[in-house]
């Protein structure tokens, strides 16, 4: 790869500073360009990839926050043919490589590079992980996010009022149906068949021209507090309370003995003459 590297350079000088015919310079530049992109391929350019990280994260957002936690409390398991499963998002193995340090502080945890945002480093991942995605099926979060209302999650500011298309409602609400459909079938026990109906009211009702129905209209469950993180809290709040009032009573008592010190006349002190 080195000597290809090389013969790269060494051609794009000699092009640049060689003195190419006017003639000949339309054929010398189209040869040029052929036998770069074979040298790029041969240096392993980044695979073109069709699945957009930013509707991905949006999709898995929202699949957290409004659909898991009810699955969760079903105790149900979705199964890998469904398109909502993990497995079925391209980034994820990537995402789960992340590691946040601090507030402005992202590491990647294939190469502990650090960067100061996480959009940084998800170019970095584009740039210097794209070998690690599996690209050899067509899986991608990013399909599912017209049934997930992605755009409501990705819009920090309220979108202004458009003209409802019925025709792109209609093939959303299509698609959502098919999400119940597949990764809750109704045959497969009270569980799935309470989460199919869940499904069809928390985001496919919604995609409707009528504006009747809001999207996450069941709303969104936290997930339970872990019992080490409750009890860790209680502590703190237990030792601030004492250190707090360990202060208060020794300011009081500092204060309480300065009074008293006032009051005491020193013995054979004088009274002045009035």
């Amino acid at each position: 790869m080195n000597w290809l590297g090389l013969l790269y350079l060494f051609l794009s000088v000699s092009l640049q500073f060689g003195g190419v015919s006017t003639k000949n310079q339309g054929h010398e530049d189209s040869a040029a360009t052929s036998f770069f992109k074979t040298i790029n391929k041969e240096l392993g350019d980044p695979p073109e990839v069709h699945c957009s990280r930013e509707r991905s994260k949006a999709a898995w957002k929202i699949i957290q926050e409004y659909l898991m936690p009810f699955v969760e409390k079903e105790r149900y398991q979705i199964s890998r043919t469904c398109k909502l499963h993990p497995d079925n998002d391209l980034y994820r193995d990537q995402e789960e490589h992340k590691i946040q340090v601090d507030l402005n502080e992202w590491q990647c945890g294939y190469c502990k590079k650090r960067f100061y945002d996480d959009k940084f480093l998800d170019k970095h991942f584009d740039n210097r992980h794209y070998n690690l995605l599996n690209v050899s099926h067509t899986r991608c979060l990013a399909d599912v996010c017209g049934a997930l209302h992605c755009d409501l999650e990705m819009d920090s500011v309220p979108p202004k009022k458009t003209k409802c298309n019925p025709a792109a409602a209609a093939r959303n609400r299509h698609l959502c149906e098919g999400l119940a459909d597949s990764c809750f079938p109704v045959k497969q026990g009270p569980a799935a068949s309470r989460l199919h109906e869940f499904f069809l009211r928390q985001f496919c009702d919604s995609h409707t021209c009528t504006g009747r129905q809001k999207p996450f209209s069941r709303g969104r469950r936290k997930k339970r507090a872990s019992i080490s993180y409750l009890v860790i809290s209680i502590l703190t709040l237990a030792l601030l309370f004492l250190f707090y009032s360990y202060i208060y009573m020794y300011s009081r008592g500092v204060k309480r003995g300065t009074q008293e010190l006032k009051r005491v006349t020193p013995i054979g002190r004088k009274k002045k003459p009035s």
